[in-house]
């Protein structure tokens, strides 16, 4: 097996579903939608697929987060207890999914999925504006970091929408600003989980950079939009990635029964 696993022209459309993927993650979250299946489809193995997703997506989180941080959006000051939670949530989580299994997280997850498409689409004045803020650093770190930087180590899908949430409803932040914060978050536990993914040797180097220039480039044009274009394009662009996954979710854990189902009444 060479370096690439896959021809030219295969690596010119990971790099493009990378960009793309880059760009919605960078909005709404959700972009492993798009990069885990194309892995698979390709022929890489379920686990060096989940490690290569990881690799090209800290480059994604990074180059958003990076923006954001140049921008102004987002003081490192003021997150860094937040941050130092959700890298050792993120730890913890991506140790402890190796010695249990994800079956029940599995189920649920459609459902808190699209309960925060729902929220989002039912307030649809929330993240308008600056409110006040209900949780101290701590108490925040401990929830939004500790526990949902533990989810995405272990699990992983939509995590990026749980930190925006998180900002929204518990820090008081409009929802650019949300957005922005939930990213830096979003690479801390990437960032976390990757390090145990590539101790383990599971990293398709060749086929996850190239996929990381991809990320980076999309994910620089999406921080740009969150900032210019604001609540406006973040909240529909949230229900609809919320709703496509939780319709995927679904799928992968009662495809069978789906097709059974639809088959005897159509």
């Amino acid at each position: 097996m060479d370096w690439f696993m896959v021809g030219p022209e295969m690596l010119g459309v990971l790099f493009a579903v990378a960009l793309l993927a880059g760009f919605i993650d960078s909005i709404a979250g959700g972009g492993g939608l798009l990069t885990v299946p194309v892995l698979l489809a390709v022929g890489v193995p379920p686990a060096e697929a989940l490690a290569t997703n990881k690799l090209q997506s800290v480059g994604g989180s990074f180059s958003a987060s990076l923006y954001f941080i140049r921008r102004k959006a987002v003081s490192l000051n003021d997150q860094k207890l937040t941050i130092l939670l959700t890298l050792l949530g993120s730890i913890a989580g991506a140790i402890l999914v190796q010695h249990m299994r994800a079956d029940l997280l599995r189920q649920m997850l459609p459902l808190l999925v699209i309960g925060i498409g729902l929220y989002f689409l039912l307030t649809p004045r929330l993240g308008e504006n600056d409110r006040q803020r209900r949780l101290s650093a701590l108490p925040f770190g401990l929830v939004a970091g500790g526990c949902v930087g533990f989810y995405d180590g272990f699990f992983g899908p939509g995590a990026g929408s749980f930190y925006a949430l998180a900002y929204v409803t518990l820090c008081g932040f409009n929802l650019a600003k949300s957005t922005a914060h939930a990213k830096v978050l979003n690479f801390t536990s990437n960032f976390g989980s990757l390090i145990f993914f590539i101790m383990g040797g599971k990293v398709l180097w060749g086929i996850g950079l190239v996929m990381l220039v991809g990320q980076v480039l999309g994910a620089r044009i999406g921080a740009h939009m969150v900032l210019t274009r604001g609540q406006k394009l973040i909240r529909p662009m949230i229900v609809i990635v919320s709703l496509i996954m939780s319709l995927k979710l679904l799928y992968d854990n009662h495809g069978v029964e789906i097709q059974h189902w639809l088959s005897m009444h159509f």
